[in-house]
């Protein structure tokens, strides 16, 4: 399903049941952004216009036929380890990161906030990422921040850096191409340089 704007409204249409609604979105780089109108609406899917977008409702059932598939080698996201060295603590994900696995990666940061160091989010084996993973990973930065510590991102699909980069939202996480290269900048707090804040607050799954 793909929504078009107009002028400054657009219309999330849900591609299970058809539900619709017509808000302002919060202008952005790009125009076929909605990330801001899902978030702000409680929907889920993709940030940007092209589907799928489920309505709230919709996204508490299990997704229909025909609906969202793994492509290729993707499949249901995870989380490969936890691993803790020193002050940082090393998340891996995997997979496709979205409403219906979203919750694995949001109790796996819940953890590493709980250890108190900096963060590293492996992100080399996650292929997508929706506005579901987008969200728990912008909570995650904030309270990395307001603890005075860092999250990073480590090897970013090139997927990612492109949802990251139109939302906004590069400036705001330390991004790294490999885990060893965020590991080493951690050690060497002065190579990093302090996050920006992030304008939009997702809204919570």
């Amino acid at each position: 399903m793909t929504v078009v704007p107009d002028d400054h409204l657009m219309t999330l249409i849900c591609d299970t049941c058809g539900d619709t609604v017509t808000a302002t979105a919060c202008a952005l780089p790009d125009a076929e952004v909605v990330w801001t109108l899902v978030s702000e609406q409680g929907w889920s899917g993709s940030p940007f216009a092209t589907g799928p977008h489920r309505c709230p409702h919709c996204s508490l059932l299990p997704l229909p036929a025909g609906g969202h598939t793994s492509c290729g080698d993707h499949g249901p996201g995870g989380i490969l380890g936890i691993d803790h060295l020193d002050d940082v603590t090393v998340v891996a994900a995997t997979g496709d990161v979205d409403l219906d696995t979203g919750d694995t990666l949001r109790t796996a940061l819940r953890h590493a906030a709980d250890m108190g160091g900096n963060v590293v989010v492996d992100l080399s084996r996650v292929h997508l990422i929706d506005s579901t993973g987008l969200g728990h990973l912008v909570r995650a930065h904030r309270e990395a921040r307001d603890r005075g510590v860092t999250l990073c991102l480590a090897a970013p699909s090139r997927f990612i850096r492109t949802v990251l980069h139109t939302m906004r939202l590069d400036g705001a996480f330390p991004i790294f191409d490999s885990r060893d290269d965020a590991l080493a900048a951690l050690s060497d707090a002065s190579v990093l340089k302090r996050p920006t804040a992030v304008a939009a607050t997702p809204a919570s799954s």
